[in-house]
């Protein structure tokens, strides 16, 4: 959230100074209204920005959302204020002079702009549009008033066969934390129709911040406690066993109970949960395994790292055994001196410290979650854990063998290829907005994108489910291929993996099987584009390894063309390859 004591000034200064450190054109927001929100463009940026996320923010024309839903609908990103106080000029004192009828035919005519934008916007990548309010006028009078009645019957037409990629935004709960006073301007609403203030505004961009890190990519992955007055009340190897508290029943055990809660729910949407303490490890395993009280649970946990080391290097460990980067990181401690070296150190893992005020852990945990946002969750983030489990034996397992080709032999990996599954259509959205690590371009395709893919006739969609001895990964990478049957041609837009995947030679068997395919369909040449980001270089080389020739070198973007006949197979002979009835 932004510093509340920034001023306006303030922001506007900084964001521009972050504005000229940024070629890159990054991620597009149009912001489209009824009401004026200028103010909102620099305070969104600032806050973007401030995330590392490169942004521009372009305003629409004051009320004309349904004209500028068809002008922005190839943005990033379309946020709507649509407010039902200013749906007529003047309706806040208007509505209570309106007849049924006359109110019946506002309602019509909203519903059917309503109609409009939502297919106008069905194929942009995400749409933010806040419900209908009537906080900014209401009263103290215990009467449910005109003007709430009409804004709940707007939300039921908004909400009503409201596309995937559209996210409701409730306005009234951001009012209730800045307050009514706080977060709206009357003067200047009168004025300029300016309805909210600047603090409305920061703590708005604050609240959207999630969903926007989300479908850029850029979610946390990965939430790491230290032990002793973080996890629990009290130092186990000073207090025992019996003497550290999370009792549900004890005043300061309870705090710690609930953000375990917290914890184990986000280790239910697919986030990473592990532990980073100086600690014994044989007395935090007794605690996870047998304390009535712990939450959380041996099974919750991806990594463990409790030794006598110091935090920066076992994060960093952390880091490389998931196969994350540091930037997916989020560190909880309660000591000043651990978390000052992770910052010095480790600037890009997320600290968070526990409060000194205790009772404020909970609540300012649970704020902290929006890092790990995710805009969708499948069955393979409920199941991670037990995934980086499976990884873990893996590690352990390679270390009995000589050589890494016996060591892959003797997995047992099998991939299964589906085409164009639509079951898996939301799976492969979250795949593209998830993986940077090898990823050929970090393209971010909604689920609308890969809608169109799978209908277009001329492309197709393959997911790729992986599994070994140790267990099955789910769906883990991806390819969307653009074909051109008249020239012969076919271009890969897409080639994904999970980082869970990488390094077991998987990507070589899906290309033999991709290119195999594309000869089947009488395609005689390939072309291929590895966009370079700050995360990807690992898959710099992928095409030239795969018999592509370099075409043209732009800046960050390269060019790749095969002659499909000059294909060398890989033959990649421990990977059993098997196509799902109906692909």
């Amino acid at each position: 959230m932004i510093d509340p004591d920034l001023k306006y000034s303030e922001i506007l200064q900084q964001n521009r100074l972050m504005a000229d450190t940024r070629a890159e054109p990054g991620y597009n927001v149009a912001v489209l209204g009824n009401i004026t929100t200028a103010q909102l463009t620099e305070i969104l940026e600032y806050t973007v920005r401030s995330s590392g996320i490169a942004i521009t923010v372009t305003q629409g024309d004051y009320d004309n959302i349904v004209q500028d839903a068809e002008k922005f609908r190839d943005a990033d990103l379309v946020i709507i204020f649509w407010e039902a106080c200013n749906i007529i000029d003047g309706l806040q004192y208007k509505i209570d002079l309106l007849d049924d009828a006359a109110i019946a035919g506002i309602i019509d005519r909203i519903q059917s702009e309503l109609d409009m934008v939502k297919l106008q916007l069905k194929d942009t990548s995400l749409v933010i549009v806040n419900r209908f309010s009537a906080a900014q006028f209401s009263s103290l009078s215990p009467v449910e008033s005109r003007l709430d009645r009409l804004a709940a019957r707007l939300n039921t037409a908004l909400e009503t066969d409201l596309p995937g990629n559209f996210k409701v935004i409730d306005t009234d709960t951001i009012l209730s934390h800045v307050g009514i006073d706080n977060g709206i301007n009357l003067r200047n609403y009168y004025s300029s129709k300016a309805l909210y203030s600047v603090e409305f505004f920061k703590a708005y961009s604050a609240h959207v911040l999630p969903l926007i890190r989300s479908a850029a990519g850029q979610a946390r992955k990965a939430l790491i406690f230290d032990c002793d007055n973080t996890l629990w009340k009290g130092i186990l190897g000073e207090d025992g066993y019996e003497g550290i508290d999370m009792s549900p029943d004890s005043k300061t055990g309870v705090i710690y109970r609930e953000c375990q809660a917290i914890a184990k729910n986000l280790v239910n949407q697919g986030v990473l949960l592990g532990v980073c303490s100086k600690n014994n490890y044989d007395d935090v395993q007794e605690v996870l395994v047998r304390h009535p009280d712990m939450l959380l649970r041996m099974e919750d946990f991806s990594v463990l790292k409790i030794n006598w080391e110091d935090k920066a290097s076992n994060l960093q460990q952390i880091a490389s055994e998931l196969n994350i980067g540091l930037d997916s990181i989020v560190f909880v401690d309660d000591s000043d001196f651990e978390i000052d070296l992770v910052r010095k150190q480790l600037p890009d893992v997320y600290t968070f410290h526990v409060p000194p005020r205790l009772y404020q852990y909970p609540g300012l945990l649970r704020s902290m979650t929006g890092l790990f946002y995710n805009l969708s969750i499948s069955s393979e983030d409920r199941n991670k854990s037990q995934q980086y489990a499976q990884q873990a034996k893996r590690a352990a397992s390679k270390s009995e063998f000589s050589s890494i080709d016996d060591y892959l032999a003797s997995l047992g990996i099998a991939i299964s290829i589906y085409i164009d599954n639509r079951a898996h259509l939301a799976r492969a959205s979250q795949l593209c907005r998830k993986t940077n690590q090898f990823n050929l371009t970090t393209v971010r395709h909604s689920e609308s994108d890969i809608q169109r893919f799978l209908e277009s006739g001329n492309s197709f969609v393959v997911s790729v489910d992986v599994s070994d001895k140790f267990g099955d990964s789910g769906i883990t990478a991806l390819c969307i291929v653009i074909l051109d049957h008249e020239k012969g041609c076919a271009d890969i837009d897409t080639f994904l993996m999970s980082c869970r995947i990488i390094g077991r030679n998987i990507e070589f068997a899906i290309m033999d099987q991709l290119i195999d395919l594309l000869k089947n369909m009488s395609i005689s040449t390939v072309t291929g584009k590895y966009i370079q980001t700050i995360k990807n270089g690992q898959v710099k080389n992928f095409y030239s390894d795969c018999s592509f020739a370099v075409v043209e070198t732009a800046g960050k973007n390269t060019s790749f063309t095969l002659d499909i006949n000059k294909y060398r197979q890989h033959n990649v002979n421990n990977i059993e390859v098997i196509y799902e009835p109906g692909s």
